[in-house]
């Protein structure tokens, strides 16, 4: 790329600055961008009548970034779906002067590499917080310019790359679809009759049967700091948070949380966030927003337990029984889970469950490792033809 020509971003970028004339009655998309090259999407439906501040129209195919984090990857082409959204003046957009000059889609990949961020962070300037990409600072950057045939080139061997890591990542998802399906269905049988889980020995019950909520309340000491987790959505696990510092916050009371017990999270419940707790967060502490179960070893496993809370069916079942307004305010009280009805399998089939549910964890630990080096394909290529 060393003999290709440089030109200013000037040369080949042309401002927008198409007014948005709003109906009140019509509904219009306002735009967002994701950080690092993640996509240009709709921030969500707005009514015209709603819009009180002076608005553009942009359209598809434009470049358009944010002047707050373009410095961060905020920056992207203007999709089909897009087309006619709304705007604010914090997202600048550009057409393009002459496609056959510049490729919108070779473009369109090379603002997602790196070297191209950081030509926009130093377009940017301002103090802490307050640090904006500078227009004509952005336009005057250079970038160097292959022939209109090596950009399509370029651009149609990042397509099919990208096109194989879609397919990829599709299709560990459907392996894990697969899996969860098989897991869940041997966890319930809900693909036989009651009268056929009778005869196989299932029993009828409630969750209270075989679990009892177990709390391990602790005073909280002014001088002392407490490991803390959280739970992901989506059945996703725990992670680590910052330690709760006794000095400064308000809780009076924590909750120590042990190894192989049931936990989930009362206000994210509807979205699964539920999960079993590991060893390595053996002895962290929770708020009473995390209420903890103990499974009876004698009458059931916490794996078998945990594969009743995987699927979306799971938790959208308990919304009824829950109190709020809005899903942020929903909260599932412990009771609403003891009371949750149940089909307990007889031991050889729990210990039948508990293997599956291994082997499906086993499987997407696999799969992340698989899909971390599948998603990195695309910003290596990206440095490797850009920088």
């Amino acid at each position: 790329m060393r003999q290709w020509p440089k030109i200013a971003l000037g040369d080949v970028l042309c401002r927008s600055s198409e007014p948005a004339v709003c109906m009140p009655d019509a509904e219009y998309d306002e735009v967002t961008i994701r950080l690092w090259g993640k996509g240009v999407i709709s921030r969500g439906k707005v009514r015209g009548a709603d819009v009180t501040t002076p608005r553009r129209v942009v359209r598809a195919n434009q470049l358009i970034l944010s002047k707050i984090d373009a410095r961060n990857g905020a920056i992207g082409l203007v999709p089909q779906e897009l087309d006619g959204a709304i705007v604010s003046n914090d997202f600048p957009s550009f057409e393009f002067a002459d496609s056959r000059q510049l490729d919108p889609a070779f473009m369109g990949w090379m603002v997602r590499s790196r070297h191209f961020v950081d030509l926009c962070k130093a377009a940017s300037e301002g103090t802490t917080n307050r640090v904006r990409i500078k227009e004509d600072r952005f336009l005057a950057q250079q970038i160097v310019l292959p022939p209109l045939a090596e950009q399509q080139a370029v651009v149609c061997r990042l397509d099919t790359l990208a096109e194989k890591v879609r397919q990829v990542n599709e299709h560990l998802d459907a392996i894990e679809r697969d899996s969860l399906r098989l897991l869940v269905t041997m966890a319930t049988r809900k693909d036989i009759s009651d009268a056929e889980r009778h005869a196989l020995g299932w029993r009828e019950t409630t969750i209270s049967s075989i679990a009892e909520l177990a709390l391990h309340p602790q005073k909280v000491d002014a001088v002392e700091s407490y490991p803390n987790i959280g739970i992901y959505s989506f059945a996703r696990g725990l992670f680590e948070k910052p330690p709760i510092d006794g000095a400064t916050t308000s809780a009076k009371i924590l909750y120590r949380i042990k190894r192989g017990q049931f936990i989930y999270s009362r206000l994210f419940a509807f979205e699964g966030a539920y999960a079993l707790v590991p060893q390595e967060f053996d002895g962290h502490f929770v708020s009473n927003e995390f209420p903890t179960f103990d499974v009876d070893p004698e009458r059931a496993s916490a794996k078998l337990l945990m594969a009743l809370f995987l699927t979306e069916a799971d938790w959208y079942g308990l919304r009824a029984s829950s109190k709020g307004v809005g899903d942020r305010r929903l909260r599932i009280q412990p009771e609403h889970i003891l009371a949750r009805k149940i089909w307990l399998p007889p031991r050889p089939e729990q210990s039948r469950v508990e293997r599956i549910y291994d082997l499906h964890f086993e499987l997407k630990a696999r799969h992340a490792t698989i899909r971390q080096a599948n998603d990195a394909l695309i910003p290596a290529t990206l440095e490797r033809v850009f920088n």
